[in-house]
């Protein structure tokens, strides 16, 4: 992402962004057309944590979600070995078509980052090596739809996998709206299902081409105090700033738990944030 310097944020909720606008070409060019240190490191981490959750424990393909897609296929490549569907859930239709053109045969830039996954012998990642580009059109199933509407009743529990990157921080300059993306996500967990998500700390703000989109400002204790509750085997790892506009990245790695009492989405917070949507609050 193409951080914000020395501009003062001003308040925008995820309804007031030009996610219309969002142009994955040159969020692409931007972030992924060369290899960063930042996701090499993410790639080689995601991949050992769900290689160690599925070793000697995978009995049959899951479902897998990613959640904010956009234009970044990694993380669905990091599930690809498990799963019999990957749903990418993306809100942009510019980022929708983007996604959808990827699924016949996606573009010989993102093999450098397959690589990576693939760097330790006789993981699922290099079995699969030869049939990636085969796997990735058969699994992968583009979704248009808000990350929020993750909330309903019919989808707790869904997935048995799942990855969230550089989203929930990044869709508005609302801390409620980020908690309420972040408990989004973990609703549609089941119960033991490993997965991945990534934030950008200290974030104020981001550019896409000529287009500007918020960010929340988050620190690990914030993300901790919204995780925690909800999870088991929760690690995290600290990169350092990648470029200027924020401090640094936040990857957690984890299981989703099984305690029934745990709220997920409480109506309160949906209450009020349908308020603030409603208002332009």
């Amino acid at each position: 992402m193409q951080d914000i310097v020395g501009v003062v944020p001003w308040s925008m909720l995820n309804t007031d962004a030009p996610w219309d606008a969002f142009d994955p070409h040159a969020y692409i060019d931007h972030n992924y057309r060369y290899l960063l240190d930042a996701d090499a490191e993410i790639i080689r981490r995601v991949g050992r944590h769900f290689s160690d959750q599925f070793r000697g424990n995978f009995e049959r393909p899951v479902l897998g979600i990613d959640v904010g897609a956009g234009a970044n296929l990694y993380p669905a490549l990091s599930m690809l070995p498990w799963c019999s569907e990957i749903t990418l859930l993306e809100r942009s239709p510019q980022n929708v078509t983007y996604l959808e053109g990827q699924r016949p045969h996606f573009d010989p830039e993102w093999d450098r980052f397959w690589e990576l996954l693939c760097e330790d012998e006789g993981t699922e990642y290099s079995r699969l090596d030869a049939d990636r580009l085969e796997r990735f059109s058969r699994t992968v199933r583009v979704e248009e739809g808000d990350l929020f509407g993750l909330a309903r009743p019919n989808l707790l529990g869904r997935w048995q996998m799942g990855t969230m990157f550089f989203v929930a921080e990044s869709l508005s300059s609302s801390h409620e709206e980020f908690r309420h993306a972040v408990e989004c996500f973990m609703h549609v967990l089941a119960p033991g299902a490993p997965f991945a998500a990534a934030f950008m700390e200290g974030s104020k703000g981001y550019s896409v081409g000529d287009r500007f989109f918020p960010a929340c400002d988050v620190n690990e204790l914030q993300v901790d105090e919204i995780l925690e509750p909800l999870t088991e085997k929760l690690e995290y790892s600290s990169l350092g700033e990648v470029r200027p506009g924020h401090t640094g990245i936040i990857l957690a790695l984890g299981c989703r738990n099984s305690d029934p009492g745990t709220p997920v989405v409480p109506r309160d917070t949906r209450e009020r944030l349908n308020l603030a949507s409603r208002y332009r609050l």
